[in-house]
């Protein structure tokens, strides 16, 4: 793997100017103006209060000389015990507001980055890693928001910046004009700084993508790993990323961490010269002694904020960075475009595919002027070779994914002209590897319709084998599935998706057959479960069990996006075509095999 390899930008980055990303992080800001101007406000006042400091103590000094009274001692030490208060005072102020700040941007852009990952399309999750895009919700905006800070920073440094050049300009203007003569070299060398980290920190953040993305495929398919005895090869795919992660990130702590000692270099050359043009202005009497040390004295002050306002674009790199990807991520275009936003009444289920054209990728098509009718009511079946068009038919219907041509109407309505929400309401899927999140039974079950009783789900259940898989379950609707429903046997995750469907109630479903074998007794409940679903709904079936393909009122064939057959099972099995070879192939032995262990159960074997 070379250095950068794995760092490009995603196919959704945009490249945003840092005009355009302040003025996109300001409008985060606009909801706190308030609260940022009392910050302002705070920190004017320990900024005046910190360059007012030498002033005090050099007049201070200069009276007592003067009258040799004591008692000025104790007044000079309690205006700066009184200064130090009212510096914490305003300090803790603007230290409060600036978390709370921070925390309500971060919370606001994060909400914003989530609902926008979770309104693309599938078709978006199909091209890009998930975990790049965890990082961007998680990581990115956590620097994003720490932009909050910088700029109460820069805010600060910019007030103390001018109350101290006032201050100087009142000791001594000519030695002052010497000072900001060497204030634009400062600022040309720290813009040239800002290209370099700017590089350096948006490879940085794509590293740590990376290692997030690694991270949750690695967890996610940790069984996989272990029954393959991978354990070690996730590892070294995972030090291989961490490992560019860390020379990368070594890199950008490189060049952030040179920008303040090379500045510092620079800071100390101007006060060198002013050391200089001031001991030569004294020694012609020009400036007094006294004046040429209290300005050297508030110098030291003047420089710590310049070089702070020098940096500020070397240091807000790593929040500009940060926000580039979180915004393009929200500002990404969705391959799925409505026309209008029609509420959809209750649907009858009719579904008409017009000479309808897509792809996933140009120049290899899926479907070409593809046409199907499926009447309400009616149960579909799709079978065919892999590769030959079922999913995405399916995908269409559900309008996961764009069609380039023709048109795909529901109810003799175009599908592109719908409110998706009140569509999907209507739509009722079951993929082919049941999902289910942590929590209870019931709690999966009512996913679609949270309001459903428990009262309505047990009564719903107990319609399927009579209730005897839920009695199966240790708890019953209350039993734990844990993560991805790993504490359930995989029929009986089937039967909870499809009783997930069973309580939604939709007019299409959608069912992606699962091909992995199950008991008889969980294939009967299953198909009575199905039979209950398929009473009430327009059906369009993946079909993998012999069982559904006999059941469905009609059957397509497909083959390479084209429908070659189509009939009932008696009728395409007479015709002896391309249905007879795939029963042969995929579903006859289904057939020997359920009678073969029926007749076993039935022994009491």
């Amino acid at each position: 793997m070379g250095f950068f390899s794995g760092l490009e930008a995603e196919a959704y980055d945009r490249s945003y100017s840092d005009r355009e990303l302040t003025l996109r992080m300001a409008a985060y800001f606009r909801p706190h103006v308030r609260r940022l101007v009392i910050i302002v406000l705070a920190i004017l006042t320990y900024s005046a209060a910190g360059a007012a400091t030498p002033l005090i103590v050099a007049r201070g000094v200069d009276l007592m000389a003067e009258s040799g009274r004591r008692e000025l001692v104790y007044l000079l030490a309690g205006a700066l015990f009184a200064i130090g208060l009212l510096v914490w005072g305003a300090n803790w102020v603007r230290r409060r507001l600036t978390t709370r700040a921070v925390a309500d941007v971060m919370l606001r852009l994060r909400e914003d980055a989530f609902s926008a990952a979770a309104e693309h399309d599938l078709s978006f999750y199909d091209e890009f890693a998930s975990g790049r895009i965890v990082s961007r919700i998680t990581s990115d905006t956590q620097d994003f928001s720490q932009v909050v800070v910088l700029i109460t920073d820069l805010v600060g440094q910019v007030l103390q910046a001018l109350i101290l050049l006032a201050v100087l300009v009142s000791i001594e203007p000519r030695l002052t004009l010497w000072l900001v003569a060497t204030l634009p070299v400062l600022f040309a060398v720290a813009l040239a700084f800002r290209r370099m980290a700017r590089a350096v920190t948006r490879r940085g953040f794509r590293a740590l993508a990376n290692v997030n993305a690694i991270i949750k495929e690695a967890v996610t398919g940790i069984a996989v790993a272990k029954n393959f005895r991978q354990e070690h090869a996730i590892y070294q795919e995972f030090s291989q990323v961490n490992q560019q992660s860390y020379s990368i990130n070594v890199l950008r702590g490189l060049v952030l961490a040179m920008v303040f000692p090379t500045l510092n270099a620079l800071g100390g050359a101007g006060t060198a010269l002013l050391v200089y043009v001031g001991g030569l202005s004294v020694a012609q009497g020009v400036i007094s002694v006294g004046a040429w040390y209290l300005f050297l004295t508030s110098l030291d002050r003047f420089w710590f904020p310049v070089l702070n306002l020098s940096a500020f674009w070397s240091q807000v790199q790593n929040g500009l960075s940060a926000a580039a990807p979180v915004f393009a991520l929200i500002d990404a275009e969705h391959a799925v475009v409505q026309t209008d936003s029609r509420p959809v009444p209750r649907l009858r289920g009719e579904i008409t595919f017009d000479k309808l054209d897509f792809f996933y990728k140009p120049g290899e098509p899926v479907l070409q002027g593809f046409d199907l009718h499926i009447g309400a009511g009616e149960n579909l079946a799709l079978v065919g070779h892999t590769g030959a068009g079922k999913s995405s038919i399916a995908k269409l219907i559900a309008r996961f994914y764009e069609f380039q041509g023709g048109r795909l109407l529901i109810d003799d309505m175009d599908i592109r002209t719908f409110d998706l929400r009140s569509y999907r309401r209507q739509l009722g899927i079951v993929s082919q590897t049941p999902f289910l999140f942590s929590g209870t039974v019931a709690e999966n079950i009512r996913y679609a319709r949270p309001e459903a009783s428990d009262a309505e789900i047990e009564d719903l259940a107990r319609r399927i084998g009579e209730g005897e898989w839920l009695e199966s379950l240790p708890q019953g609707l209350g039993t734990e599935v844990g993560e991805r429903g790993v504490h359930l046997s995989m029929g009986q995750r089937q039967l909870v998706s499809l009783m997930r469907v069973l309580v939604q109630r939709p007019a299409i479903f959608i069912l992606d057959e699962a091909t992995a074998s199950i008991d008889p007794f969980t294939e009967a409940q299953i198909q009575q479960a199905l039979r209950l679903i398929l009473a009430e709904t327009t059906s369009v079936l993946i079909a993998h069990r012999l069982s559904t393909v006999k059941a469905a009122d009609r059957i397509i064939v497909l083959d390479h996006g084209r429908i070659i057959e189509q009939g009932d099972h008696r009728s395409l099995m007479a015709a002896g075509g391309h249905y007879a070879d795939l029963y042969n192939t995929y579903f006859r032995h289904q057939s020997l095999e359920y009678v073969e262990r029926a007749s076993q159960v039935a022994l009491g074997d």
